[in-house]
């Protein structure tokens, strides 16, 4: 073997270079710990000379003793000049600097106090029994074992205390203990064996914490950079639906009316129960869609939340009759279970449905067989909101993740791969929001309860909301209004189910796609009774503008304004100006009690 690979070896035994791997930051942290120590273990060797004056009492012989712990005390008053000097440049100087400044003067300090603990055998050894000999070598070995533990973080400093603090007294056994060096030197080469293992070890755990602790920021930092930008992803989904609600909401509203249209042209009796269901799901979706933009809002934090009783037996109708056709295809069962009594709950209804329907929909997504149950049930304080099924269950282990965004477990990936992970997060986010208790039980293979539990609204008021059934709207037969509307609407879908809808309940109609053409119906001779017009205009003009100057041409007449935005300065200004304000899509039963009054008037 060469000399050159031996020294290598020997160097890489002696001194780790694991070190020289961490950052600046961890080298620094690391030195800090190291020279903390060897600070402390000079600071107490003072203290450890004083039962050892008391041992030789005021005789020629303690006179060693005493000179040893004077030069330690006067030791311990320049390293503490040294600490402040250390503290000083610790908010002074980097890291790096730092380190290449202070590494050398924490290692000499090293050298100086492990030759004053070594060299402490010649100081107090004359005059002392062989008994007290042994005893301060078992003080030595474990002032040295101490160190060991908590000097090694940085370990040349150690090596350099050890080198002198226990290896002098090793080569001094000879002459101290003449009688028994034999066995003194072979045993305290085996503690030197002992020491330098627990040392490494030390050292090891040392840099093992730190590479953590490194690891664990860059972690944080990644965490935190993520959350950033997931967070500002938030705000862009946010504005976009702000921003984008009115061209959103258009062909909801466009459909909402042709389907009121539609249900007064209707002569057949087997089309009228779909008809009423079609009517039932296109207000959940339009609900559904509120809830959406009203749950963007909330979580940007532009909408405080507002609480109100909440009518559940009402909801739970709605959420089947919503989904009673997709479970229909998929051969599922789709059933409820509600009480007689009014189930009513305090709480934001758009949070209610949301978590209600994401619930009922991930439901139908993971079972394949069987069906799926909405139930309610009294518990104390509160009405329970109940999703059961007999889906595909969830694992153990991932119980604890499943209301995590993004997350989706292997069975739900083979089964469906069109999902995100996003809506059981979404559940737990409205129930967090109106801080009610989210909880669930599954089994795999056999199915899940999921449920929600809201404080009940206590009142003797009934807030039941009735919902008409289809037999009821068969026999129903819807009397002419009358009247003379004029609409402006930019958008001819929208104007097409306007006028379906106005013919179906006798309204004279006139429609319009800009102040211009509204202008021309007035100037044409036409009257009207109500005027609705549209916020957002393609010709650039502000609708609440062109309602002001139409009302100036017909003050006998009523208007109001209608859109589909959320957040708009003219619709602001309108609402306080005392002028009504619809939002899109129109509820066709609300939309004629309107006209119904403004005929009268």
């Amino acid at each position: 073997m060469r000399a050159t690979d031996w020294l290598g070896r020997a160097k890489a035994v002696l001194c780790p270079g694991g070190i020289a791997l961490l950052s600046a930051k961890s080298q620094a942290e690391l030195l800090d710990m190291s020279f903390s120590r060897l600070r402390f273990s000079v600071y107490m060797m003072p203290l450890i000379a004083v039962p050892l004056l008391a041992y030789f009492g005021w005789k020629e012989d303690a006179v060693p003793v005493l000179v040893w712990g004077s030069a330690y005390l006067l030791l311990s008053g320049l390293v503490r000049r040294l600490a402040r000097g250390y503290a000083g440049d610790q908010g002074r100087l980097s890291d790096p600097a730092l380190v290449t400044r202070w590494l050398p003067r924490v290692q000499n300090l090293a050298w100086v106090h492990g030759a004053g603990l070594g060299l402490s055998v010649l100081a107090m050894v004359p005059g002392a029994s062989a008994e007290f000999r042994m005893l301060l070598y078992v003080v030595i070995a474990h002032i040295v074992a101490t160190n060991t533990t908590h000097q090694t973080p940085t370990f040349g400093v150690f090596l350099r205390f050890f080198a002198l603090g226990w290896h002098i007294p090793v080569l001094l056994m000879y002459w101290l203990f003449p009688d028994l060096w034999r066995v003194a030197i072979p045993l305290g080469l085996i503690y030197t064996l002992v020491i330098y293992r627990h040392a490494l070890t030390s050292h090891r755990y040392a840099i093992e914490q730190v590479k953590l602790k490194e690891n664990s920021e860059l972690l944080a930092g990644q965490f935190r950079a993520a959350k950033e930008q997931a967070e500002a992803a938030l705000q862009e989904k946010n504005l976009f639906l702000t921003t984008a609600s009115h061209d959103l909401r258009q062909p909801i509203h466009a459909m909402s009316l042709l389907v009121e249209a539609i249900s007064l042209r209707n002569k057949q009796a087997p089309v009228t129960p779909l008809l009423v269901d079609l009517k039932h799901c296109m207000a959940s979706m339009n609900q559904m869609f509120n809830a959406l933009l009203d749950l963007s809002r909330l979580e940007a934090g532009a909408l405080p939340q507002r609480s109100a009783p909440v009518v559940l037996n009402t909801l739970v109708r709605d959420t089947v009759t919503l989904f009673r056709e997709q479970a229909n295809q998929r051969g599922l069962q789709l059933r409820m279970h509600v009480p007689r009594q009014e189930a009513v709950v305090w709480a934001d209804s758009a949070l209610v449905r949301q978590a209600l329907v994401n619930l009922v929909h991930n439901a139908l997504r993971y079972t394949q067989r069987g069906g799926i149950l909405i139930g309610l049930r009294r518990r104390s304080g509160g009405w329970q909101l109940e999703v059961c099924d007999t889906g595909i269950g969830i694992a153990e282990q991932d119980k604890d993740q499943i209301f995590s965004p993004y997350f989706r477990n292997e069975h739900a990936w083979r089964i469906d791969g069109a999902g995100h992970g996003l809506g059981l997060a979404v559940v737990a986010r409205c129930a967090r929001l109106m801080e009610a208790t989210l909880g669930f039980r599954s089994r795999m293979g056999q199915g899940s309860r999921f449920w929600l539990l809201i404080p009940a609204y206590e009142s003797s008021r009934s807030v039941t909301a009735t919902i008409p059934e289809a037999a009821e709207m068969q026999n129903v037969t819807v009397k002419p209004i009358g009247g003379r509307c004029l609409v402006l609407d930019d958008d001819p879908q929208v104007i097409g189910a306007w006028r379906a809808l106005l013919e179906g309940w006798g309204v004279k109609g006139r429609y319009a796609g800009n102040a211009g053409e509204a202008m021309a119906c007035l100037n044409d001779g036409f009257t009207p009774d109500a005027i609705f017009c549209d916020q957002r205009l393609r010709s650039g003009e502000s609708g609440f503008d062109v309602l002001r100057a139409l009302l100036a041409r017909c003050p006998s007449a009523s208007g109001a304004m209608v859109s589909g935005e959320i957040n708009s300065p003219e619709l602001e200004e309108a609402r306080e100006e005392g002028y009504l304000v619809l939002r899109k899509p129109l509820n066709s039963d609300q939309l004629r009690a309107i006209l119904v009054t403004w005929a009268k008037a």
